[in-house]
C-alpha cells in the first residue's frame, strides 16, 4: 500500500475511534454496536525462519465485513491469524482489538477431550465453560475486571451458559449434518471431521463479533457446506477467512486481502471479483513501470550523448541528476497462474468401465448396502454426494478393489487400469523414497529434467525433490500423488477429496488438467467450483441408495433441491 493511501486510512481509523455505539443486551451482558473497526492492523512486520512473511501490512475489520485471506501455502495466512489471537509476536508493528469485541477461532485440525460427547463439544460444558469460569476467577482475584481478556472471556461464558445454548447448539449440529443419535456419542469416537464440525458448532453458539476460520470447509459435505455457506452470509458479526474453496468466497465474502510480495494488498469484492482486479493491478504496475524505464533510459542516453560536449554538459548532468531524484517502481511480479500440464493419454479401455452387480457390504452390525447394481461407463465424469458417512468412500473403495465386500460381483470393463487416490495418501508412497524417486518409479522412461519440471510446477522446489516422503506433509503428500497420477495416468481413475491441503492454484492446475483428461473419472469432493468444472454426472449416495442424476452438479441441485434444503435448516428449530 503506497504512504499515502497508509495514511489515510490510519486517519480514518483514528477518527472513527471517538464514533458514538449503542449497547444490545447478548445473555446478561450488554454489549456495544461499534460504527468503527473491531479489529486493526498497523504496519505488522513479521519473519518466520529468516524469511520475511509481510511487512508494513495494514488493514481493517468492520462489523459487517466478510474478508477472505488469500496467498500461496507458506505466505504466512495462519500466521497472521495467530498474531491476531496473540498467540504470536510479530517484529514489528500494532494489533489492536476492540475491548469489547468477542472473537472465536475455529483451527484447521482438532481432537476431544476424554469421554465428552458430541453435544458436550457443541455447548462446551465439559471443557470450554469449567475454563473460562476457572479464568474469570483468576482474573477477578487479581482485580483485573476491565481488561478486554475478562470482558472477552465474560462475554463467552454468557452465550455459553445461557439457558437458549443447548437448543442453539442442536440447531447448530443438524445444520452441520449431524443425526439426533449423533448428540449423545462420544466425540472421540468419531473422526476428526466430525469433532471439527462440533467445535464449528459451539463458535456458533457463543455467536463472536469476530470469527476467524481456517480452512471452515475442508470437513464438511455438500449439504453442510451450502448450510454454513447461508449461515454466515447472513451472520451479523464480522467474517475474517482462509479457505481454499473458491465458490465459497465466492459465495460469502465482500473482500479479500492477499498476501503478494511481503505486503497485504486490499480488493473489493469476492474472489472473482479479486481475480479479476489483481490482474487489471498488475497491467497497470507493468505499464507504470515500462513507462518509468523509457523515461530513465532517454534520460541516461542524453546524459551519455552530450557529457562531453561542453554547451550541453549542463544540461545532461540536469538529466542524470533528474534520475537521481526519481522514486524508482520495482518491477511487480506476475500473478501466479495454474500450471497447465497435458496428462498423457491413457491406454484405451471398454465401453464399460466397471460395474457392480448385487453388491452387499456392511462393517460388522452397520450394512453399507444391499443390493446395490451400478454401471460406469467410459468417458463419463461422476462426482458422489452425499451426506458424511452415506459410503461414498465404501463405494469408491469397492470400485477400487481395497475393501472385500460379503455378495455380489465387481466386473472391470476391458483392459482396465486402475488408480486410487484414497484420503490416506501415505499409504501409496514408498517411506525411504525420495519425491524425484517416487515419480521416476511410476515413469522410467521420463527424463529426469522432465519428472523436475513437472515436480516444481506442483510446488517441489530445488531441494524439495530429494525428501523423503515419509517427512512430507500431509499437502506434499497430496500434490506427490497428484503428479504420479498426472505422469502414469490409469483409464479409469477413482479419486477421494483430492482437493483437500491443495491451494486455489494446485486445484486449479488439477481441474485443468482433469478436464482434458481422457479416462473415466469418479471423484468425490466438496469443492464446488471442482464439481461445476468436472462432474457430467451426479450419484447421489444416501441410506444404502444410490441415485444417478446425468447432468452436472447444478442440474443436481435443481432436481433435488437440496439449496432450498439448506436455506430450511436454517430456520428449522
Amino acid at each position: 500500500m503506497a504512504d499515502a493511501a497508509r495514511q489515510s486510512q490510519k486517519c480514518a481509523i483514528d477518527a472513527a475511534q471517538s464514533w458514538p455505539t449503542l449497547f444490545v443486551r447478548v445473555g446478561q451482558t450488554a454489549r456495544p454496536i461499534y460504527f468503527y473497526s473491531m479489529l486493526t492492523i498497523r504496519d505488522l512486520k513479521m519473519t518466520f525462519g529468516g524469511r520475511v512473511l509481510f511487512e508494513d501490512a495494514s488493514f481493517a475489520v468492520n462489523y459487517g465485513d466478510r474478508v477472505a485471506l488469500v496467498g500461496p501455502n507458506g505466505a504466512g495466512k495462519t500466521t497472521l491469524f495467530s498474531i491476531i489471537l496473540k498467540q504470536l509476536e510479530p517484529d514489528a508493528g500494532e494489533v489492536l482489538r476492540d475491548e469489547w469485541t468477542m472473537v472465536g477461532h475455529l483451527p484447521q485440525e482438532a481432537e476431544a477431550n476424554g469421554d465428552e460427547t458430541i453435544l458436550d463439544v457443541a455447548t462446551g460444558r465439559v471443557d470450554e465453560l469449567p475454563r473460562l469460569e476457572k479464568r474469570l476467577h483468576e482474573l477477578e482475584k487479581a482485580g483485573d475486571v476491565s481488561s478486554p481478556e475478562y470482558l472477552e472471556a465474560h462475554a463467552k461464558h454468557d452465550a455459553l451458559n445461557d439457558a437458549q445454548a443447548e437448543v442453539k447448539a442442536k440447531k447448530m449440529l443438524r445444520g452441520l449434518g449431524f443425526r439426533e443419535a449423533d448428540f449423545d456419542r462420544k466425540a472421540n469416537e468419531m473422526s476428526g471431521g466430525w469433532i471439527m464440525r462440533a467445535r464449528l458448532a459451539r463458535l456458533l453458539v457463543m455467536e463472536p463479533d469476530l470469527l476467524l476460520l481456517d480452512e471452515p470447509t475442508n470437513h464438511l459435505d455438500l449439504l453442510a457446506l451450502l448450510w454454513l455457506q447461508n449461515y454466515l452470509k447472513n451472520y451479523s458479526g464480522a467474517v475474517l477467512l482462509i479457505s481454499h474453496d473458491r465458490e465459497f468466497m465466492d459465495e460469502v465474502v465482500t473482500q479479500v486481502h492477499e498476501i503478494s510480495e511481503r505486503k497485504l494488498i486490499p480488493y473489493t469484492g469476492n474472489y472473482g471479483d479479486y481475480l479479476r482486479q489483481r490482474e487489471e493491478r498488475y497491467e497497470q504496475q507493468l505499464a507504470a513501470y515500462k513507462n518509468q524505464q523509457k523515461e530513465i533510459a532517454d534520460l541516461q542516453a542524453f546524459a551519455d550523448r552530450f557529457r562531453s560536449i561542453p554547451s550541453k554538459a549542463s544540461q545532461a548532468q540536469s538529466k542524470l541528476k533528474q534520475i537521481e531524484r526519481m522514486e524508482l517502481i520495482e518491477k511487480p511480479m506476475a500473478p501466479r497462474k495454474p500450471f497447465r500440464f497435458q496428462i498423457p493419454p491413457p491406454p484405451r479401455g471398454g465401453q464399460r468401465a466397471a460395474s457392480l452387480v448385487g453388491i452387499h457390504m456392511a462393517y460388522g452390525t452397520h450394512k453399507v448396502y444391499s443390493g446395490l447394481d451400478l454401471t460406469i461407463e467410459r468417458g463419463e465424469r461422476t462426482v458422489l454426494v452425499g451426506p458424511n458417512g452415506a459410503g461414498k468412500s465404501t463405494l469408491l473403495k469397492i470400485l477400487a478393489g481395497v475393501v472385500e465386500f460379503q455378495k455380489g460381483e465387481r466386473d472391470l470393463g476391458h483392459n482396465a487400469k486402475i488408480g486410487y487416490f484414497s484420503q490416506h495418501r501415505a499409504a501409496t508412497l514408498d517411506p525411504e523414497k525420495s519425491v524425484l524417486d517416487e515419480v521416476l518409479a511410476v515413469a522410467p522412461e521420463m527424463r529426469e529434467d522432465e519428472a523436475r519440471a513437472i515436480l516444481g510446477s506442483f510446488m517441489f522446489r530445488k531441494d524439495d525433490i530429494y525428501k523423503l516422503t515419509k517427512v512430507l506433509s500431509g499437502g506434499e503428500k497430496s500434490r506427490l500423488n497428484l503428479v504420479k497420477f498426472l505422469v502414469d495416468p490409469p483409464n479409469l481413475l477413482l479419486m477421494d477429496e483430492p482437493t483437500t491441503h491443495l491451494d486455489i492454484h494446485t486445484v486449479e492446475s488439477l481441474t485443468l488438467a482433469l478436464e482434458r483428461y481422457e479416462g473415466t473419472l469418479v471423484f468425490i469432493s466438496h469443492d464446488v467450483h471442482f464439481i461445476r468444472h468436472l462432474a457430467t454426472k451426479v450419484l447421489h449416495v444416501n441410506a444404502g441408495t444410490v441415485t444417478p442424476y446425468v447432468g452436472g452438479y447444478d442440474y443436481f441441485l435443481e432436481k433435488t433441491k437440496m439449496a432450498d434444503d439448506a436455506r430450511a435448516a436454517l430456520t428449522a428449530g
